[in-house]
């Protein structure tokens, strides 16, 4: 049996439409899992193997106590609360999880973590995070630390990815290991201290699938949510 993955889509409350890009279904089944997408319900699905927390827009910084900045971006209420309760459930039930971009960020935030609302402005960054190249190159290293499952991933202590973001996290929150930084410190990926895959990354993996190392990312996220 595939293990099924639960990937939760964007919504946008102009077009009241739910919105997933075809690569997070495809890295899905490529690294043998079977995925399905995860609409707002009140009840989590028992028979959810795996979740995948996807990319999209701005989380609304109220939900960790700061005021919106002028660079904050369009929030989506909806997509904040049914993620916040799909995580919470899915941390109960021990379930693997994957965390992209947006997804990284909710997860710190549950945490008791924080974000930069805009790096461009908040932080010191001088390296391009919004690139203008195809999704699928990569315009920019990080930094991996031993250890970390990344590094048994990538097997090196370095890799090149993609960068579609303009905020990321600043603080892990107290369970989390900073196990990726890109060269002006920015934090690139997190990893649960206990769990044995609660993974969260910045860049896109579904977008590089031929790419070995975010293959195997995939691939290792299956596994675990097979296993578990």
């Amino acid at each position: 049996m595939k293990p099924i993955i639960g990937i939760t889509p964007d919504y946008c409350y102009e077009t009241k439409k739910f919105m997933l890009s075809e690569q997070y279904v495809k890295a899905v089944e490529q690294a043998g899992g079977y995925a399905v997408l995860l609409c707002p319900n009140e009840a989590f699905p028992d028979f959810i193997d795996g979740l995948l927390l996807t990319g999209g827009g701005d989380i609304d910084p109220v939900l960790f106590g700061e005021e919106p900045i002028k660079e904050n971006g369009e929030i989506s209420p909806l997509r904040d609360d049914f993620e916040w309760r799909l995580y919470q459930q899915a941390q109960q039930k021990k379930l693997a999880v994957l965390g992209i971009c947006r997804g990284m960020q909710l997860m710190a935030i549950l945490h008791g973590g924080s974000i930069y609302q805009d790096i461009f402005s908040q932080s010191h960054t001088n390296i391009k995070h919004m690139q203008k190249a195809p999704r699928f190159y990569p315009t920019h290293s990080i930094e991996i630390a031993q250890n970390s499952i990344l590094y048994k991933i990538a097997g090196a202590d370095s890799c090149m990815v993609n960068s579609f973001h303009h905020q990321s996290v600043k603080e892990p929150g107290n369970d989390f290991l900073v196990c990726a930084k890109s060269k002006d410190g920015l934090i690139e990926a997190i990893e649960h201290k206990t769990a044995p895959f609660v993974v969260g990354v910045q860049w896109h993996p579904e977008a590089m699938t031929k790419c070995k190392i975010q293959r195997k990312l995939f691939e290792m996220f299956i596994k675990a949510a097979k296993e578990g």
